[in-house]
């Protein structure tokens, strides 16, 4: 064979493999730029509709609307870009998918993809958001039934005090350790409901609502079951009661007596004496004292024991409460049963109060989470995460921006990321470790994830749709999302940093 034919053919083979190489580094570059457009679009929507979420007061929009349309646009955009995020960014999960469900072999990608999204990613997304949303319905639930039977009126009456600086210490202190044996939801609830018997001023009430936000969610954040992230955290083995009380209890403290110490004394002058407001929420002619005091009793029991159920069973919270309002509502049932001389109309039925329920709040936080499930779905906290262990690789500025973007997006995906991205080091690996000295902040109740408890926690009160207590506070007192901006998160961003401040002081301390 001639030596130059040897020669062309060699030289065609090398033009070929240049050829290939250049094309497969064609489609990367197509697939980032095509990654990163669609990435821009998901964040700009996401941006826009907080954006107008923030201006609800402003241009009389209600958020819950807009909360819904930001959740279709962004599921509607991931669904169209999902052929080239899910292999990448799911790819584990879209194989264990495929492997599970063989007849979509024959299937082309985009129908495979398609699949995945559909009946795996928004139903597993969707459940999570459930499990948030039926909590709160049954709460809510339990607590008006209490309101409106007259249950609060018992606790009311031991607050006698006349001076509302003092109430509002008093109702703080409450708000605080409440918030640690329930959670931080349930507690702004309850207290919020109180309110409306104890302050007749809604911009007041305004004021002791904001400061219960802050004060539930640190009362939440150093208890194992005060905070669903802290449920997280506790439920994988990242921490142990013990040490988690031990190490959040003085900073969570700060962090929420410092805020009320400073409204307090800046909002004093308009604070007026306490009015005890009469209306629906009075114990009604047809229930005695008697009854009023067990509803009050069974309804408490009902959600101070929700941890105990999921501990003991291992199930959601929200079949918990899904019991306690079962309960509740047979107690009812036959105690109204047997008053015959008493009108239908002037029976409080559960079936009555949830025709109460606030649906519109309800959309809302279904808006709210499964958009930021998008977030999580294409790739973004991950990204961001790796962005922050790569740039940063310090375990108090990456918490601390944590907390930051805690008060914009539900920490729950949040903390789910962080517990992704980092694992549980064993004691044992650090001795073969080629950086001990920073792996150590990640063993089992290491520094990283007591600060990520806290600032997770805490973080989410800056902003008032930073965490469902908040949400609920607005969505229940219709607080509106720039007031709280003006007069409550620069005080809620002075108790964060002053808890972290306290957290490092110990850190210095006792590491």
């Amino acid at each position: 064979m001639p030596s130059n034919y040897l020669s062309y053919t060699g030289k065609c083979i090398s033009f070929k493999r240049i050829q290939y190489k250049y094309r497969i580094l064609s489609q990367k570059r197509n697939f980032l730029n095509y990654f990163i457009m669609s990435i821009s679009i998901i964040l700009g929507i996401f941006i826009l509709g907080y954006l107008l979420i923030a201006l609800e007061g402003y241009l009389e929009i209600s958020k819950s609307a807009v909360a819904l349309i930001m959740c279709v646009l962004l599921w509607v955009v991931y669904s169209f870009n999902a052929v080239d995020l899910v292999p990448t960014v799911s790819s584990d999960l879209f194989h264990l998918y495929l492997e599970e469900n063989t007849y979509l072999a024959k299937l082309p990608l985009n129908e495979q993809v398609t699949q995945f999204v559909v009946n795996f990613q928004i139903v597993d997304h969707l459940g999570k958001a459930a499990e948030v949303l039926l909590f709160l319905i049954g709460a809510m639930t339990i607590v008006n039934l209490i309101d409106k039977h007259g249950g609060f009126s018992f606790i009311t009456s031991v607050i006698t005090t006349k001076n509302k600086y003092k109430l509002l210490w008093i109702v703080m202190t409450i708000s605080f350790f409440m918030s640690a044996l329930l959670d931080n939801m349930t507690a702004t609830i309850i207290m919020v409901m109180l309110l409306r018997k104890l302050i007749s001023n809604k911009k007041e009430r305004w004021l002791f609502a904001s400061l219960i936000v802050i004060t539930a969610n640190s009362g939440g954040a150093w208890s194992p079951i005060g905070d669903v992230t802290t449920i997280m955290l506790w439920a994988n083995g990242n921490v142990t009661s013990l040490p988690l009380i031990e190490s959040l209890f003085l900073p969570s403290v700060i962090s929420a007596v410092i805020p009320v110490a400073i409204g307090g004394r800046v909002l004093r002058k308009i604070l007026t004496e306490p009015t005890y407001v009469e209306g629906e929420s009075d114990r009604p002619e047809s229930v005695t004292k008697k009854e009023s005091l067990k509803i009050l009793i069974i309804g408490v029991l009902s959600l101070v024991l929700i941890p105990v159920f999921k501990e003991l069973t291992q199930l959601p919270p929200f079949l918990g409460v899904m019991l306690g309002l079962g309960i509740l509502w047979v107690y009812t049932e036959v105690m109204y049963n047997k008053k015959h001389d008493v009108a239908e109309s002037k029976k409080i039925r559960i079936v009555q109060v949830l025709r109460d329920v606030d649906l519109a709040t309800i959309l809302f936080f279904l808006g709210v989470l499964m958009s930021v499930s998008v977030l999580e779905a294409s790739g973004v906290l991950k990204t961001f995460s790796h962005f922050l262990d790569q740039s940063v690789n310090d375990i108090f500025v990456i918490n601390i921006l944590i907390g930051l973007l805690s008060s914009i997006v539900d920490n729950v995906p949040l903390v789910a990321s962080a517990m992704g991205m980092y694992s549980i080091i064993e004691p044992n690996a650090l001795q073969t470790a080629t950086n001990p000295e920073y792996l150590k902040y990640f063993v089992v109740d290491g520094h990283f994830w007591h600060l990520l408890a806290y600032c997770s926690g805490v973080g989410g009160s800056i902003l008032i749709i930073g965490s469902t207590a908040g949400v609920v506070a607005m969505g229940i007192e219709k607080i509106s999302f720039m007031w709280y901006f003006k007069n409550f998160t620069f005080l809620a961003l002075i108790g964060y940093t002053s808890g972290i401040i306290i957290y490092y002081i110990q850190f210095l301390l006792f590491q």
